[in-house]
């Protein structure tokens, strides 16, 4: 598929990030000068934040810029227009794509508030039209309000949704055509609202920022706001909540309806506190820290398959599915690649760093995959019969951060009847550096009778077939490896140790 994106800010750029990694092709049309360079800087975020989010394996698309929009649509399956929020400029700008864009694409707006029965005005072909309002960063956060006009027809209407669903997006559309959408109505009245707090010097840019991101803005990123009033309203859920809290409405303490008016002293106000709330960060600065914030939010969701989260996996389903995608078929004679993670940030100890019992859970994982490649399925084990690890040897060799992605290779040392000795290498994703090993000693046992028995095949075979295939392989350096002082290191701490005593 190629896509062809007129106009490459914030939000063009964005389209751009999300577009790209997942292997679809775009061209880009923007007349400012800039424009490739700040797209390209969108595309690196962008690259960076999906090598976090998730390992599925994926093509990423090829990005090329059009010095004309004509140029740029002129093969296009759909169009992604995001121009300023300018009636008048978007009109011109959709009849432009209309005259040059093939028949069959699907001509889209990202605007964020404009009515798409008045953007399709200009249009020869309005039915192929309609609004598909994303959210900054575009290539991270799901959410893609899709707004039909009143010319617009149920085929274009159901080919976008299709569209933004093989993005991994969460298309959400809005019942009926009203000025901002939903999500925008719900984020002006909050912003309205801020704006007035700073302008009584009721609190600062950073209080009012601060009082969304400790309290209620955790709640919203997981349940928004009816499911969490009915939380509050207790066993009498949302008509309890309702009826105590409901009246409140009506007292004199929200100024949603007015809107202060932008002085320059108000608007310097307001950026001088926000420069200062920045601490020296440059933009891109904040945009990496905004998204390293946001992946892991979402890697936190990822354990309650919930919210965002839910879309991120089921969209990562349709990826592993697609063909030609997924984890290439490992070369039986070299270690096996067959386990791929991100650490996740509830992995974290107080130092920080991937706490112990998570390798072990890595390296569990890569034997439990390992076993499915041999055919130990949902079949082999419902007959009771499976494998034990009955001994194991780590070796940390580096500390692992939040989110750091990982790979382990996996090297049969030995196996025979009942026995299979494995060896892991846990490296990093991206950097192939070694960060990690495990040694494993496992016995195939009959669950039921819980006793040591011979595999059963075809089960044995493959076992016996992966062990001949990884014969001629060297030796892991550690392979076998005991834990001891040796007595070099003993004298050593002897000797430090007396010296730090005469010292004193």
């Amino acid at each position: 598929m190629h896509v062809a994106l007129v106009g490459g800010g914030v939000i063009g750029g964005g389209w751009a990030g999300r577009l790209v990694e997942n292997g679809v092709d775009v061209t880009i049309h923007d007349p400012h000068p800039e424009a490739e360079r700040r797209v390209r800087e969108v595309l690196d975020n962008a690259e960076r934040a999906w090598a976090r989010l998730t390992l599925v394996p994926r093509a990423r698309g090829a990005v090329s810029f059009a010095d004309s929009l004509e140029e740029a649509v002129a093969d296009a399956a759909v169009i992604q227009e995001s121009a300023p929020e300018d009636e008048a400029l978007k009109r011109r700008l959709l009849a432009e794509i209309d005259r040059h864009a093939p028949p069959e694409a699907l001509v889209c707006s990202s605007t964020s508030g404009l009515l798409p029965s008045r953007l399709q005005l200009d249009m020869t072909h309005p039915e192929r039209f309609l609004v598909g309002h994303p959210f900054n960063p575009v290539y991270l956060l799901p959410l893609v309000e899709v707004v039909a006009g009143e010319l617009t027809s149920e085929n274009a209407v159901a080919r976008a949704l299709d569209f933004y669903v093989s993005l991994g997006m969460k298309p959400l559309r809005i019942r009926k055509e009203v000025d901002g959408f939903v999500a925008d109505r719900l984020l002006e009245a909050l912003w309205r609202e801020a704006l007035w707090l700073v302008h009584d010097d009721v609190a600062t840019v950073e209080e009012v920022d601060d009082a969304v991101r400790y309290g209620p803005g955790l709640r919203w990123a997981q349940m928004g706001t009816f499911l969490t009033y009915r939380i509050a309203g207790g066993e009498g859920g949302m008509r309890h909540f309702l009826a105590q809290f409901g009246p409140a409405l009506g007292w004199p303490w929200t100024k949603l309806t007015d809107v202060p008016e932008l002085t320059d002293e108000l608007v310097e106000k307001i950026a001088a506190q926000s420069d200062a709330q920045a601490g020296g960060l440059t933009v891109r600065e904040l945009e990496r820290l905004r998204d390293d914030n946001l992946v892991a939010l979402l890697q936190a969701l990822r354990a309650r398959d919930y919210a965002a989260e839910k879309v991120l996996r089921a969209h990562e389903a349709r990826l592993l599915e697609a063909p030609g995608n997924g984890f290439a078929a490992p070369d039986p004679t070299q270690p096996l690649l067959l386990h791929e993670t991100l650490v996740e940030p509830e992995w974290i100890d107080c130092n920080g760093h991937l706490t112990e019992a998570r390798y072990l859970h890595v390296f569990a994982e890569a034997t439990d995959a390992f076993l499915r490649y041999v055919g130990v399925g949902a079949e082999y084990l419902a007959g009771s019969h499976s494998a034990y690890t009955v001994e194991t040897h780590l070796r940390h060799l580096r500390e692992v951060a939040a989110l750091e992605p990982l790979q382990v290779l996996t090297q049969v040392l030995g196996a025979d009847e009942k026995r299979l000795h494995l060896f892991h290498t846990m490296r990093h994703a991206t950097a192939g550096e070694t960060l990690a090993t495990a040694e494993h000693l496992l016995l195939h046992v009959n669950t039921a009778e819980g006793r040591a028995r011979p595999w059963l095949e075809p089960v044995a075979g493959s076992v016996a077939t992966a062990a001949a295939a990884h014969r001629a392989l060297p030796l892991p350096e550690s392979a076998g490896r005991a834990i001891v002082l040796r007595r070099g290191l003993e004298t050593q701490q002897h000797d430090t140790g007396h010296n730090d005593q005469g010292a004193n």
